[in-house]
């Protein structure tokens, strides 16, 4: 019964990984001849400062963006636990820019980021505001940032409540009675025992902001210059537009290895914490 999975596996996934692995020994471009040039691909991608640039990029981002995107759904998350009126109908609200395509919320952001917050910026007399974000080669980031937490809080918070309704109601109780208020209990309670929901949250949004990919296409196309390329544009573009398929093959490995080792550091730092 496993064998017409084991046959798609291996003919969509490994195939392709392993002819990918062989080209980074070449100079292949895509297409034409190629030639064999050992380490070259992977020696170059170390001296390479548009590569340097993609993956700072691409770290900053993940990195700011999985702590908001955690933070706001925890905060969504209690807030939608607790006893609020008409609390399914906001659960299913807060739900639903996760359903939305992402190609279709970023240019939507991309238009209110180019005609309406000017507006609201020479309104104010806020000068970094009264220009397009998506044009300021500081800022440009903070506004994929916001697009894609924007997106993200949905998924994740319902992780949280999943977390947030395994807890028993009597711990809260009592420790009202102890004289505990809401932070303590939170930070006391509540954070240690769904830590493993925190785990998976932040393994899953780290690993998917890592991969930014749709945003870029539709709000900066990686600049202005190369101020928001990421690393899964830069292989996109580059190595499938730009001649360099080898080259940048090998950069998508070095990348893979990278979030391979990152998720199971997460992993196991997650399950450190919850064995205290």
């Amino acid at each position: 019964m496993i064998l017409p999975a084991a046959v798609v596996f291996t003919v969509l996934l490994t195939i392709p990984l392993l002819t990918g692995f062989f080209y980074t020994f070449t100079n292949y471009q895509g297409y034409g001849d190629w030639h064999f040039v050992g380490l070259t691909n992977y020696k170059n991608l170390f001296a390479d400062d548009i590569i340097w640039g993609s993956y700072f990029f691409t770290f900053k981002y993940a990195i700011v963006a999985s702590l908001l995107t955690n933070v706001i759904a925890l905060g969504l998350a209690l807030i939608l636990n607790s006893r609020l009126k008409a609390r399914s109908f906001f659960r299913g609200i807060f739900f639903v820019p996760y359903v939305l395509p992402v190609l279709v919320v970023s240019y939507i952001f991309s238009y209110l980021f180019t005609n309406n917050l000017p507006q609201i910026g020479q309104a104010l007399g806020w000068q970094w505001l009264s220009t397009s974000l998506l044009a300021n080669e500081d800022l440009a980031w903070l506004a994929i940032v916001v697009v894609g937490v924007w997106q993200a809080v949905a998924y994740n918070t319902i992780i949280y409540l999943a977390g947030l309704q395994t807890v028993p109601e009597e711990i809260y109780e009592a420790s009202a009675l102890d004289g505990a208020g809401p932070a303590r209990r939170l930070w006391s309670m509540t954070l240690p025992l769904i830590i493993p929901y925190l785990g998976i949250n932040m393994v899953l949004s780290f690993k998917g902001f890592l991969g930014v990919f749709d945003q870029i296409v539709a709000l900066t196309s990686g600049g202005p210059g190369t101020a928001t390329q990421s690393i899964s544009y830069l292989i996109f573009k580059n190595g499938f537009q730009g001649g360099e398929y080898a080259y940048q093959t090998a950069n998508g490995i070095i990348y893979f290895l990278i979030v391979v080792l990152l998720s199971f550091a997460q992993l196991r730092f997650t399950q450190s914490q919850e064995r205290v």
